[in-house]
């Protein structure tokens, strides 16, 4: 399986380099002659375990981003710090790997999951306008590109028996690892690794992943059968796979200083590509042992040129400065891993590029290089090693390539997985938030399905906080069934609720419609008792009038409270409206009450039931039909201001 050079075109080093590389990848004393041959495990296994060689288990976990590149420095270095213990945790005997895979997504699938449907209400015409407002945002962003990461960790075992308690083990480490970063991983199941191999085998076609368990003994296919591509074709430094073109590269780590941008900043191309660092941990004591005998070979070094000037007639201290460099760098390394909690890593840094032609394939290799050169590093091509590079990208933690690097923990450190969390959720309830601040991705989000429904739109003045609004009302109202209510303070969003026949009811003292702050009705709470409910807002409604810094004393609170469940009595016993208490029965019943802070609470309220604010102190006559309300208060006083806000926020529990 690869592309056939004349002979004397080759140097006897290639000869060489090629017979070696067929030897070690032959099977049965045969090069594999089918796809599903080049593919390099045995038997995958329904929980997620997979038996890569007789002796060799490996299970993948899939793992979430979260905010690194945005947060401060003192965060930024927190995180930093927890992945530095986290990469401490693997000892020798854990190989694991990790994986970031970009694949281009179905674009008009991707651009349906953002279409609003049609409800023919009317409002169609306004849906496809903000449709297709959606759609061009999209092209601004890279949601066409779905990004996942993955980490692949494995064990040697004789046997699964002797491998699954082990692997659980280490899988439940990892998580709690995971967990206290702050980020969310799963463990995948046999079914979804063989899916995110076929999607890494079918990057250049719409082949579809079609698979169950139960096909195998009927078929007599094997797994591999279901995932493999439709060839390969391994030339020396490009293969096809299908109908995509690709190259393996490699990572060549000659900074002395990295950057924590550079694994990002090779997420970030546009591109389907597969980035996968293969990390090996170096048993502590063996590398210790290596730096010791690398630190002696050195001074031996440095004896040798010694004697040297000495002979030569010239100081003695004169040293090439390599060998000077080189044994203050050992030296400082061996106090790294002696004392300062570092470990010793082997990282294979592999780079998967592709294309839909063999120039878009060029290109992408050459903007990866560029992205490599921008960071002192150099990416080169696996010259003669293409098919092992592709099946050391498998998220199976088996590195075919013996090319690597030593870096100790804060070095391996350094490419940080994280970037900035993605916040896209499909479904008929998510809404159009903008633009990530770092991909440009779009921000769809269904708040019910979040942690916190609530949100806050903060911003200084002009700054497009009313526009914020209002976006997401008419967008909430085209793409959702949901009520939406509205407290209008400054009389700015009547327009918005007039174009999409809403009801606006406006509050004011000149007005006639109004909304008794005493209604309640049976189904105002889930609670057992909706008195309970009532009186707690009619204390929040005192508390509001009487004022003060204290607010309410417990003795006003108690006999608030009191009244509450009397003048509700009637009501309870005849619930008709003319039955339905107002403030003004409130008044009475306070002033019926023996304490003096009964008194001092109905003082209070007396100019809201008999003197000039008596707005709320009248039976509701507005009937709510709509499920898109707004109400305006804009031309209630100071005063009432604040009551009317207080009297949306009881209506809206009420509806």
């Amino acid at each position: 399986m690869g592309s056939k050079t004349a002979e004397s075109e080759l140097t006897p080093a290639q000869k060489k380099k090629i017979r070696a590389v067929m030897k070690q990848h032959r099977m049965d004393g045969k090069v594999p002659q089918t796809a599903q041959q080049s593919i390099p495990f045995e038997r995958m296994f329904p929980d997620g375990i997979c038996r890569v060689r007789s002796n060799y288990y490996t299970q993948t976990i899939q793992f979430q981003d979260i905010n690194y590149q945005l947060a401060q420095q003192e965060d930024q270095g927190a995180i930093f710090e927890e992945w530095c213990s986290f990469l401490n945790f693997f000892d020798s005997s854990i190989h694991f790997e990790l994986s970031f895979i970009n694949m281009n997504t179905d674009a008009e699938n991707f651009e349906k999951s953002i279409r609003i449907p049609l409800k023919k209400d009317g409002f169609d015409s306004v849906r496809t306008e903000y449709s297709e407002m959606l759609r061009s945002q999209l092209e601004k962003g890279n949601n066409g590109l779905t990004k996942t990461k993955y980490l692949t960790f494995g064990i040697e075992a004789d046997s699964m028996k002797q491998a699954k308690p082990r692997l659980y083990h280490v899988q439940t480490d990892i998580l709690n690892n995971f967990h206290r970063l702050g980020v969310t991983a799963r463990v995948l199941d046999g079914k979804e690794r063989l899916a995110l191999m076929h999607g890494m085998f079918h990057m250049g076609d719409k082949d579809k992943f079609f698979f169950d368990w139960k096909w195998l003994p009927e078929s007599g296919l094997s797994v591999k059968d279901f995932i493999a591509p439709t060839s390969f074709s391994f030339k020396t430094r490009t293969f096809t796979m299908g109908n995509v073109y690709a190259a393996m590269s490699y990572l060549s780590i000659t900074a002395s200083d990295i950057s924590d941008r550079l694994l990002k900043d090779f997420l970030d191309m546009d591109s389907s590509q597969v980035v996968t660092m293969h990390i090996q941990s170096v048993d502590q004591n063996k590398a210790i042992k290596t730096v010791k005998r690398t630190i002696t070979e050195l001074d031996r070094s440095k004896i040798e040129e010694q004697k040297k000037a000495v002979r030569s007639g010239y100081d003695m201290d004169i040293i090439p400065s390599d060998l000077a460099t080189y044994g203050k760098d050992a030296k400082a390394l061996l106090k790294e891993l002696q004392s300062q909690n570092e470990r010793m890593f082997m990282v294979t840094f592999l780079v998967m590029s592709t294309g839909r032609t063999e120039q878009e394939l060029e290109t992408n290799v050459f903007r990866a290089s560029s992205l490599a050169q921008k960071h002192n590093c150099n990416l080169r091509r696996l010259d003669f090693q293409q098919e092992q590079g592709l099946m050391s990208s498998l998220p199976l933690a088996d590195c075919q390539i013996n090319i690597q690097r030593g870096l100790t923990t804060s070095s391996t450190a350094i490419f940080v997985p994280f970037t900035t969390q993605e916040l896209f959720q499909e479904g008929d309830g998510s809404l159009y938030y903008g633009l990530n601040a770092l991909s440009n991705n779009l921000i769809m989000v269904d708040r019910l399905r979040l942690k916190n429904p609530n949100g806050l739109i903060l911003g200084t003045p002009g700054s497009g906080k009313s526009f914020a609004a209002k976006r997401e009302i008419g967008n909430a109202f085209l793409a959702t069934d949901d009520d939406i209510i509205v407290c209008d303070p400054e009389s700015e969003y009547t327009a918005l609720v007039n174009r999409l026949d809403g009801q606006v009811i406006k509050i004011s003292p000149s007005s006639t419609q109004y909304i008794n702050p005493m209604d309640i009705n049976l189904n105002y709470s889930e609670e057992d008792n909706p008195v309970a409910l009532k009186s707690d807002f009619i204390l929040s409604l005192c508390e509001l009038i009487v004022g003060g810094k204290e607010g309410l004393q417990p003795v006003e609170k108690t006999v608030i409270d009191r009244c509450v469940h009397q003048i509700y009595q009637k009501y309870f016993e005849n619930p008709v409206p003319d039955n339905m208490p107002l403030l003004g029965d409130l008044y009475d019943s306070l002033l019926q009450q023996e304490e003096k802070e009964a008194r001092h609470v109905a003082t209070a309220l007396e100019i809201y039931v008999k003197g000039s604010l008596n707005l709320f102190n009248h039976h509701t006559n507005v009937d709510i039909q709509n499920r898109f309300v707004c109400y305006d208060i804009k031309e209630l006083g100071k005063q009432l201001k604040k009551i009317g806000i207080l009297q949306k926020k009881m209506v809206s529990l009420m509806m």
